[in-house]
């Protein structure tokens, strides 16, 4: 990282650069989107992948993280930091211009923390209404539930974005419409059953030619982040269960990492096994429901019921290991709580042959459909550039050419000791996505396979204190999700609960991107296009 530490000190001289287990730099708000760009465009190494963006209040300071990741190489990792001493109008420089994915992620921190971006377009608040008192996550915040009464006199739907512009005369605060005013906008949610959730989404038509969409998220949001402030790190695990439910035990697993990574606990080899394989089952289920979810919204309802069937093995499995099916309460700090059980390993062996039979079926039964065909190819077009700028990964992402599978690039647990192909397609379509899951499910079995037999002996969890203190200092988790990249970040104070915990979700950069590869389409392909990219909303509304 000298080349790297050179080039940032002669662009940002007075960064301040920290040589932590990720390279960590320091800068003035007004050196922020300088450096961003200057890392974005190196050539050797271009930090051209904006991980996650995270707002924090560090009590006299707001300010936000950004963590940028190369595209080339997704184990790469550079963190930038900057902030504003100004709570009563905080400001800094939006990276939308560099960054497609900022958009929500600044609109997120606006609305939790109230910095506001110059230079970001549209400066409403995401996940809360335009009337909400106070900013959640700040640490003075007045959780009186009398100042933000429930009434229908609510400002839930605004069409006018403000936002803070610079230009030559200084900063300039306007507002702008958000359509056009003879626009015929339609909307498609929030609660609509092809939606994947309660997911609203403004919807501007040009004819039946979709011409513009305007996200609204909120509906479900739960303030995950800021309950877990009161709570100890065990206390906490079940939260990641309810994010992208269909990922629970992947989710858990990605937190329990990085609790133990923090307080250095040492998973036993027994438990790795079954982490493993429990994730990979996990993915099957995942990768089951979201075929079976875009079969159905493409009217195909026996498809769907096929799908089902084969999830249930699944299921059963986990409701016999741990007693849940859908929220997955096994991964612990140190290891699992439940050791798996006598037939086990007879189940899964025997699932691994059953299933490859049914991706045959599934191949032959739609995968070819004339119908489904005209459906899918060439519609909901994502080049690779855009996925990046998007920070689109998992299935979605693959499926436009970007390598970006955490398993192959920072493996974690036992992914280093197993062979799996990365699926990549290149045609950055519907249809490339709806394949790259299925095959997904196969390179699962695959690894599932070479671990069945080789479960070791010995302790299934590491003994540890009833109440867990993380030694001071920021932690990161990065973990292949079902819906791609799925992050933790924990800022400790040395107590038993985190100072701020940040959840990244997959789930939000694929909803950001669907303006972009909808725009053209007709809207009876949006339905489709939408089950192609396998969302969940409660991932987003965390």
């Amino acid at each position: 990282m000298e080349n790297i530490k050179k080039l940032i000190l002669n662009v940002v001289p007075g960064a301040v650069i920290e040589n932590k287990k990720i390279f960590t730099v320091t800068v003035e708000p007004n050196k922020l989107h300088l450096l961003a760009k200057t890392l974005r465009d190196y050539a050797a190494i271009p930090f051209d992948f904006l991980v996650k963006l995270i707002g924090m209040d560090s009590g006299g300071k707001l300010g936000v993280i950004y963590m940028l990741s190369s595209s080339t190489d997704v184990s790469k990792e550079i963190v930038l930091k900057t902030w504003t001493e100004d709570r009563e109008n905080p400001l800094l420089y939006s990276v939308t211009d560099l960054f497609e994915t900022a958009h929500f992620n600044e609109r997120e921190i606006y609305a939790l923390l109230g910095i506001r971006f110059i230079n970001n377009p549209d400066m409403r608040r995401f996940f809360l209404n335009a009337d909400w008192v106070g900013f959640p996550l700040r640490k003075d915040y007045d959780a009186n539930p009398e100042l933000n009464p429930l009434s229908l006199d609510s400002k839930e739907i605004v069409d006018i974005a403000p936002r803070i512009m610079e230009t030559e005369n200084g900063l300039v605060e306007e507002t702008v419409n958000i359509f056009e005013a003879d626009d015929y906008i339609i909307n498609i949610g929030p609660q609509h059953p092809s939606t994947h959730g309660v997911m609203h989404f403004r919807t501007a038509l040009d004819g039946e030619i979709v011409k513009k969409i305007d996200v609204h998220s909120g509906y479900i949001h739960r303030g995950i982040e800021k309950l877990s402030e009161n709570l100890t790190y065990p206390q906490i695990l079940h939260f990641t269960d309810r994010l992208d439910y269909l990922s629970a035990n992947i989710n858990r697993h990605g937190l329990c990492m990085c609790v133990e990574k923090a307080a250095e606990i040492e998973v036993p080899e027994r438990a790795q096994y079954i982490r493993t394989i429990m994730d990979e089952l996990n993915r099957i289920d995942s990768h089951l429901l979201a075929w079976s979810a875009m079969t159905n919204d493409l009217g195909a309802t026996t498809a769907f019921i096929y799908g089902m069937r084969e999830r249930e093995i699944i299921l059963q499995m986990f409701d016999k290991i741990c007693g849940g099916r859908l929220i997955i309460n096994h991964n612990v700090i140190g290891g699992v709580m439940f050791d798996i059980y006598y037939d086990f390993q007879k189940d899964v062996k025997a699932l691994i042959p059953y299933m490859r039979e049914k991706l045959v079926e599934y191949d032959r039964f739609f995968s070819h459909n004339v119908i489904a065909l005209g459906r899918m190819i060439g519609i909901g077009m994502m080049s690779k550039e855009d996925a990046i700028s998007y920070a689109v990964t998992g299935p979605a992402g693959r499926a436009s050419g970007w390598s970006c599978d955490l398993r192959k690039h920072q493996p974690y647990s036992l992914y280093d000791k197993v062979e799996f192909k990365e699926i990549i397609r290149n045609e950055g379509d519907a249809y490339a996505r709806y394949l790259n899951r299925l095959d997904e499910i196969e390179e699962s079995l695959h690894i599932i396979e070479q671990l069945i037999d080789n479960i070791p002996e010995g302790e299934i969890c590491t003994k540890t204190k009833a109440i867990i203190k993380l030694p001071e200092g920021e932690y990161f988790q990065r973990i292949e999700a079902t819906k791609g990249e799925f992050g933790v970040y924990i800022e400790s104070r040395g107590e038993k609960t985190p100072y701020r915990l940040k959840f990244r979700s997959p789930s939000m950069a694929l909803v950001s991107a669907m303006p972009l590869i909808c725009k053209g389409e007709k809207i009876s392909d949006f339905i489709g296009i939408g089950g192609s990219m396998d969302y969940v909303i409660p991932d987003i509304d965390r």
